[in-house]
C-alpha cells in the first residue's frame, strides 16, 4: 500500500490536485498567529496564549496535509527538478517549525525542559518566513520561474537586489513583408509564445512538454511527439485546439489566451508542409484557405481571442450581454459545432463549424437561442444556402461572419445589410456577383470583406473601393494586392482583449 503512494496513479494525481487549495490553510493560520503573536507582546492586542496555540494547531496541521498533496503532485512529473527540490523542504520546513512552535506554546515538554521555551520565536519565525519563500517557489513551479517577480516595481528591485526586469511581450508583432518571412520564428513561434510557452517552458514543463523551442517541440512530452511533421490532424498541438473549450484536453487550458481559428490554420499549415524550421512563406505551398490567414498577420494580435487586432476598436468591444443559456450551447455542440467564449469579462461567444461540414439550413435554428451572444460566426465549407442568412439577420450582434466555400448568394447576402454590428464577411468561393458587393458595401459597420473566386469583378471592386474609402476588399492575394490589404485598416478580429 505504502508503495503506491511512491508512485503516479489516478489517486494520488486527484489529491494532488487539491494541493493549491489546501496550502492556503497554513499560510493564512500562520500570518494571523505571527500578528497577533506580535500584538500581544506590543500590548496592542488583549489576545491569550491560548488562542495563538489554537491557530498554530491547525497551522502544523494545515501544513502537514499540504506536503502530503504536494508530494502526490510532485508525482505528476513536469517540474523543474531544482526548483521542485528546494520548494518540497520549504515546505516541509514550514510543517516542522509550526509543530515545534505548536508543542512548545501548548507546554508539553516545558517541565522535563524547562528551557525549551526558548525555541517557541525561532520556529515561529522560521516557519512563517518559510511560507513566504515556499510561496515563491510554488508560484515559480506553477507559472514559470521569477512569477511572483517579474512585474516588480524597479525601486522595489533595487531594495531587494533584484536584477532588472527582462521585457516580455507576448503581443504579436504585424508583419510587414509576408512572403519573406521565416514560417517558424515569425509566425509559429510568437503564437507559441502569446498562448503556449507559460505553461511548457524551461522552468514549467506542464506534461513534460516544452514549446519554447523548436527541438523540444519535435521531441514531445509524456505522451509523444506534440506534432507529427506533414500531418496536422495527427498532431496533438492541433487536435487539442480544436476541442471544446471546456474539455479537459483543450489547449490551452480555459482562461488562458487561446490560440485563434487563423492562427490555428497557419499551425495546421505549416505542420503539413513538413514543420520546416528555417523557410520563408513564399518557399512553401499556399493554398486559398491559408492566404486569408496569412493576410491577417498584417496586424498585431494581443491577448486571449483576439485574432487579428486592426487599429479601428471593435463595435463589440464594450459590448455588454447576459449569460448564455448552457443547454442552447450543448444543443450546439452536439450538432458538431464549437463553441468558445471571446474573453473572460464579457459573455460574447464564437461558434465555428470547421468540424461539422454536414451543418446545414435544417439546423440553422439552433443559433436563435444565442442571438445575444453570438458574434463570431464561422460556417466555411457547410451546407447552408441564402435559407440560412434569414435566420443568420436575426443574430443582432454579429461581428465577424465566415461564409467561404459556401452556396449563397446575392439574395441572401442582402438579409446581412439589418446587422448594425458586422464588420467582417468572407465570402471567398461563393456565388456572389457585382450587385451582391454593392449592396453590402454601404453599411456604415462593414471594414473588411473577402470576394476573391467569387463573380466579383475586378472593376466593380475598384470602383467600390473608390466609394467606400475605409472598407477593405480582398479580391485575390497578388503582390499589389497584398499591399493594399496590408495599409487597410482591417478589424477582422473585433480587438477583444481578456484582461
Amino acid at each position: 500500500m505504502f508503495d503506491i503512494l511512491l508512485q503516479s496513479s489516478g489517486w494520488t494525481l486527484f489529491v494532488g490536485r487539491f494541493h493549491p487549495v489546501l496550502v492556503h490553510l497554513p499560510i493564512g493560520f500562520l500570518l494571523i498567529a505571527a500578528l497577533l503573536e506580535i500584538g500581544r507582546r506590543a500590548g496592542k492586542i488583549p489576545v491569550s496564549v491560548s488562542v495563538i496555540n489554537f491557530i498554530l494547531f491547525w497551522s502544523a496541521v494545515g501544513a502537514s496535509v499540504a506536503c502530503v498533496a504536494g508530494y502526490f503532485l510532485s508525482l505528476g512529473g513536469g517540474y523543474d527538478a531544482a526548483l521542485l527540490e528546494s520548494h518540497k523542504w520549504q515546505g516541509v520546513g514550514v510543517a516542522v517549525f509550526a509543530w515545534v512552535a505548536w508543542m512548545v506554546s501548548s507546554g508539553w515538554f516545558n517541565k522535563k525542559m524547562p528551557r525549551i521555551s526558548v525555541l517557541y520565536l525561532p520556529a515561529f519565525g522560521l516557519s512563517t518566513l518559510l511560507t513566504l519563500t515556499a510561496g515563491h517557489d510554488g508560484g515559480s513551479l506553477t507559472h514559470g520561474e521569477g512569477y511572483l517577480t517579474q512585474n516588480m516595481p524597479g525601486p522595489l528591485r533595487n531594495l531587494a537586489g533584484i536584477p532588472p526586469a527582462e521585457v516580455l511581450s507576448t503581443d504579436i508583432k504585424p508583419i510587414g513583408n509576408i512572403e519573406q518571412a521565416v514560417v517558424y520564428e515569425d509566425i509559429v513561434k510568437p503564437m507559441m509564445k502569446q498562448s503556449c510557452v507559460q505553461c511548457h517552458n524551461e522552468s514549467k514543463k506542464k506534461g513534460d512538454l516544452r514549446l519554447d523551442e523548436f527541438a523540444f517541440m519535435m521531441k514531445g512530452g509524456e505522451g509523444g511527439p506534440a506534432l507529427v511533421a506533414g500531418k496536422s490532424t495527427e498532431s496533438d498541438l492541433v487536435k487539442r485546439c480544436l476541442l471544446p473549450e471546456n474539455d479537459d484536453d483543450h489547449m490551452p487550458p480555459k482562461g488562458k489566451p487561446q490560440l485563434t481559428s487563423e492562427q490555428i490554420t497557419l499551425l495546421s499549415w505549416w505542420i503539413d508542409q513538413g514543420a520546416p524550421v528555417d523557410k520563408k512563406v513564399s518557399d512553401l505551398k499556399v493554398s486559398d484557405q491559408v492566404k486569408p490567414a496569412l493576410a491577417s498577420l498584417k496586424s498585431t494580435a494581443k491577448g486571449t481571442g483576439s485574432g487579428i487586432g486592426g487599429r479601428s476598436e471593435s463595435l463589440i468591444a464594450k459590448l455588454a450581454v447576459s449569460v448564455p443559456d448552457q443547454k442552447s450551447i450543448e444543443a450546439l455542440r452536439k450538432a458538431g459545432l464549437t463553441v468558445n467564449k471571446l474573453s473572460q469579462d464579457q459573455n460574447l461567444l464564437e461558434v465555428s463549424a470547421v468540424n461539422a461540414p454536414g451543418f446545414g439550413d435544417a439546423q440553422i435554428s439552433l443559433l436563435l437561442p444565442l442571438s445575444e451572444q453570438i458574434t463570431w460566426l464561422k460556417l466555411g465549407g457547410t451546407k447552408i444556402s441564402d435559407q440560412s442568412l434569414k435566420e443568420i439577420a436575426r443574430l443582432k450582434n454579429l461581428n465577424k461572419l465566415h461564409l467561404e466555400h459556401t452556396a449563397v448568394t446575392d439574395a441572401g447576402i442582402a438579409d446581412l445589410k439589418s446587422l448594425s454590428y458586422l464588420q467582417y464577411v468572407n465570402l471567398f468561393d461563393t456565388k456572389i456577383s457585382d450587385s451582391g458587393l454593392k449592396n453590402i458595401a454601404g453599411m456604415k459597420s462593414l471594414r473588411s470583406v473577402y470576394v476573391w473566386q467569387s463573380g466579383v469583378t475586378d472593376s466593380v471592386v475598384s470602383q467600390v473601393a473608390k466609394q467606400y474609402p475605409n472598407l477593405s476588399i480582398v479580391h485575390g492575394l497578388s503582390a499589389s494586392a497584398m499591399a493594399r490589404f496590408i495599409k487597410s485598416d482591417d478589424t477582422t478580429a473585433a480587438g477583444i482583449v481578456a484582461k
